[in-house]
């Protein structure tokens, strides 16, 4: 194994080391408002709708003593994994930006912005992307953090560059993250063995 995987490994091991902390910490009740740690200067803001990448900005948030925010859609993402790609694809296909839960995060008093987001469909969620089109990050440091289902980061860094044109941007964190899928298929192929 490569030093760059073992690297790769041990973050993501850490950060699963966090679930069930970041799961009691990050309810959605207590997702909107923006968590505040001694006048940050930093703020992680994720959105996160399986819990891969809320996990990861739960570990940033922690160890940075970082404020924290999730993106929300006014209407939730189906539960179901498919259903959510499928709309995913459809708003993206149509330009559809979806409206946000909480519309507006003042970002005036913070320097470094950490935006944590899944892959969909080869792209940045079309709500993470409503987040991006409706705040001034001109003059911030934005650091991506991105979870995937082993199809790599997209086009997210043209779309990053199109509504966030006047940030500096670190390279990205980008972790694989695909256990949703395979276990869905996994149990699927099960499935039809098992109804043969």
């Amino acid at each position: 194994m490569s030093s760059l995987h073992n690297t790769d490994r041990r973050r993501l091991l850490t950060a699963l080391a966090g679930v069930a902390v970041a799961n009691s910490i990050f309810t959605p009740a207590a997702a909107s408002p923006v968590i505040k740690q001694n006048n940050s200067r930093k703020l992680v803001v994720c959105f996160s709708r399986s819990g891969n990448t809320r996990v990861i900005a739960g570990v940033i948030h922690r160890s940075l003593k970082t404020d924290y925010v999730e993106i929300e859609p006014l209407t939730a993402y189906p539960a179901d994994y498919f259903q959510t790609v499928a709309l995913a694809k459809k708003q993206r296909e149509e330009g559809v930006k979806p409206e946000l839960k909480n519309n507006v995060i003042e970002l005036a008093g913070y320097q470094t912005i950490y935006l944590g987001f899944p892959i969909w469909g080869t792209s940045v969620p079309p709500v993470v992307q409503t987040f991006l089109s409706r705040h001034n990050l001109a003059g911030k440091l934005l650091i991506p953090f991105i979870t995937h289902g082993g199809f790599g980061v997209g086009d997210s860094e043209e779309i990053l560059a199109n509504l966030a044109p006047q940030t500096r941007r670190e390279k990205p964190l980008v972790i694989e993250c695909d256990q949703e899928r395979k276990i869905t298929e996994t149990v699927m192929q099960w499935l039809e063995v098992i109804r043969s």
